[in-house]
């Protein structure tokens, strides 16, 4: 009897220390971006970052600098210093298929933010961006009301890179939204570097070429602050309808001030903290959610200041 107590009082020694080993184990969440130069990325990371340390789970960052080829380079070096999952903004859809597979290989989950994979893939754990195609309808159909209370139907727009599968989801939308409601999309222009310098060229070249639009669509925050200082520059402020997708302090001043005339947030904060939370769970075994497409709100000036907006806001960019 002594012996078989003694056996068993070692054997719930072990399983003590089992336990205590596998609270004590501790992940590393490696966070990819197609670049750090943006704010928006700088943002994504900020809600990875903090739901890691919520979580207990180390934190590491790269950047791509817009290369599918350092995209691949991060994600072998962060495998082979170790990391446990992988949150990712990829540079563009069309150069997922090689990373997930790969990450595959390693058995690493991965969660995209922002932008999602190329589609068709499966082979990951989370995709966690904005309900493109809903905001994509949504905003076309308030920038083609814009249009129209300034006398006319022309509008012309500033797109993300179209090798995005978001930036396909949102022109679908919007070309949708413009047929049902009796605008025409006169002229698409697609940045090359998300600047606000480039949007202000390409805004004076979409009012050059069609003197006749009477509203903006941008795509992404830079597109609605180049556009809105172009129009500045002309004496068309107002005269001319802004949309603007994502939001910053920049968009909401100029919300603020009438440059823009709405603003359908993107929660790149709360992405970056959702897509945490997803590979968490691949890696405890907890449920995961395969595609999460987060609701984009419009917020017009008259709102801007209201406790719903500001609950928002919250998770769009740091406070």
């Amino acid at each position: 009897m002594k012996t078989l107590v003694k056996a068993l009082a070692v054997a719930a020694a072990v399983l003590v220390a089992q336990s205590a080993g596998a609270e004590e184990k501790k992940f590393t969440v490696a966070y990819i971006a197609p670049s750090l130069d943006i704010d928006y990325w700088q943002w994504v990371a900020h809600g990875v970052q903090q739901k890691a340390k919520e979580l207990g789970m180390s934190y590491v960052e790269y950047t791509s600098e817009n290369s599918p080829a350092k995209q691949m380079d991060n994600a072998r070096v962060a495998v082979t210093r170790g990391v446990n999952a992988v949150v990712i903004g990829p540079v563009s859809s069309t150069s997922t298929p090689p990373l997930l597979a790969y990450l595959a290989q390693q058995k690493i989950p991965v969660a995209f933010a922002g932008i999602g994979p190329q589609q068709g893939q499966t082979k990951f754990t989370s995709a966690v961006t904005a309900n493109n195609y809903e905001t994509g309808l949504a905003q076309g159909k308030y920038t083609c009301e814009l249009a129209k209370e300034r006398g006319g139907k022309e509008v012309g727009m500033l797109s993300l890179p179209q090798d995005r599968e978001n930036a396909q989801k949102y022109l679908k939308g919007a070309k949708e939204a413009f047929q049902a409601n009796g605008c025409d999309l006169v002229q698409m222009l697609e940045t090359k570097g998300l600047t606000i310098n480039e949007a202000v060229t390409q805004a004076n070249d979409l009012l050059t070429a069609h003197p006749n639009i009477k509203a903006i669509y941008g795509m992404y925050d830079q597109a609605g602050s180049g556009a809105a200082k172009a129009l500045a520059t002309r004496g068309l402020t107002g005269k001319i309808g802004i949309t603007v997708a994502d939001g910053s302090p920049a968009t909401i001043q100029l919300l603020k001030d009438g440059g823009i005339q709405g603003i359908f947030f993107q929660e790149a904060v709360g992405q970056g903290i959702d897509a945490t939370q997803q590979v968490y769970n691949a890696l405890t075994g907890t449920q995961t959610t395969q595609n999460m497409a987060l609701i984009m709100p419009l917020v017009k000036a008259t709102d801007i200041n209201s406790d719903a907006a500001k609950k928002v806001i919250a998770r769009v960019f740091p406070q």
